[in-house]
């Protein structure tokens, strides 16, 4: 087995401890030589996406952060969200959903010796490190020519656009609607229905948003703040038959308006009319959690419909295996097109640990994506 593990690497860990308080450290951890199924990747690249700030930040006040040597910074959480943190408290935990970089290290077996030097992609957790095992068998090889920023963002965000594509024909439905549209993610899925003919409606919250969107080819983009919002809405759906939606907001009342409008485009075509209403179902599927208020329903629109999660983890766990390496192929040959994703800036593990850069993350703005490279600046 050729073998570049160092032994030891750095790790972003969180920490809330029951005192009420967030501790953001780096840890130095032991790293074993790969089991004979398993390599060692030398990380790279990891995007800091919304649910990794879950992780990261959890419900942390990050007005009252502070920093010390180590590095380490500290925040309170308020006391009433303690409870429903019950079972991480006084755990520190890896950070890191996905993440790219080169193979430095791996197992015995064959599959995992013919990745040895090939740069790859994985996900799992714990991708905020300078140095992450995976299994052979889960790593994704990235193509010619790609480098770990290319492949940093290659699972979450484009098998999230990929599944909802694949939620909608599985429950019959044939043209969809989306929030928050004009994210990194909201744009690849628009590449996608552009590609697989799809209608897509976009909801967006400004005209610099709604730009972004118009310039990559998006016919149906929609501002939520303009006054004719709802009735331009009803519009659209009228036209593309959009009767499923995915809602990265969360909070608020637009989940209502959604399906309101879907209820009045589909009573255009009514033939009869029904006291209770369209007998087609609207479904709206809350992904996110942009705001994170109550989600405000105001039932005008039948009795045929639905509001549900939905996350990627259990789309995949309802798929056949065949089915999930067909959509990350997909993913690998269209990684500089369709699934390209652009950052805003590429930090280290000690800048992520910034109080002022932390705050420029969290903000969480459309446009602005983070990427952390554990070994920035290190030989």
């Amino acid at each position: 087995m050729a073998n570049g593990n160092p032994g030891s690497g750095l790790q972003l860990r969180s920490l809330i401890k029951s005192s009420g308080e967030l501790e953001l450290s780096l840890a130095k951890v032991d790293i074993p030589d790969p089991a004979p199924d398993e390599i060692l990747v030398r990380v790279e690249g990891s995007p800091i996406n919304p649910s990794d700030l879950g992780l990261l930040l959890s419900a942390a006040d990050m007005s009252t952060a502070r920093a010390s040597d180590g590095p380490v910074v500290t925040a309170s959480v308020p006391k009433h969200f303690l409870p429903a943190l019950a079972a991480r408290i006084d755990q520190s935990m890896p950070v890191g959903n996905e993440g790219a970089g080169t193979v430095v290290a791996a197992g015995s077996d064959p599959a995992a010796q013919a990745l040895l030097g090939k740069l790859v992609a994985g996900i799992g957790g714990a991708m905020y490190a300078q140095y992450r095992t995976l299994k052979a068998a889960d790593a994704l090889v990235l193509p010619p020519g790609a480098t770990a920023v290319d492949g940093a963002s290659c699972f979450v965000n484009p098998l999230t656009a990929l599944g909802m594509v694949e939620t909608m024909r599985r429950e019959g439905h044939t043209a969809l609607v989306h929030t928050a549209a004009a994210s990194n993610l909201g744009q690849m899925l628009q590449k996608i229905c552009l590609k697989d003919g799809v209608a897509l409606v976009n909801i967006v919250r400004s005209a610099e948003q709604a730009k972004i969107l118009t310039g990559i080819g998006a016919k149906h983009v929609l501002d939520s703040t303009s006054p004719g919002f709802v009735a331009d809405l009803t519009d659209a759906l009228a036209e593309t038959g959009a009767t499923l939606a995915f809602d990265a907001i969360g909070g608020g009342k637009l989940t209502s308006q959604i399906l309101g409008a879907m209820e009045v485009a589909l009573n255009r075509k009514a033939a009869v009319y029904s006291r209770y209403g369209s007998a087609t179902h609207k479904q709206v599927y809350i992904y996110g959690g942009l705001d994170t208020g109550p989600t405000e329903l105001v039932r005008s629109y039948g009795m045929s419909w639905g509001v549900g999660g939905w996350l990627l983890t259990y789309f995949l766990m309802k798929v056949a295996p065949a089915e999930t390496q067909r959509l990350r192929q997909r993913v690998a040959d269209e990684l500089k097109t369709t699934f390209a994703s652009h950052y805003t800036a590429e930090i280290s593990l000690a800048e992520a640990l910034n109080p002022e850069v932390i705050a420029a993350y969290n903000r969480r703005a459309t446009g602005e994506k983070y990427l952390i490279n554990p070994n920035k600046g290190l030989a």
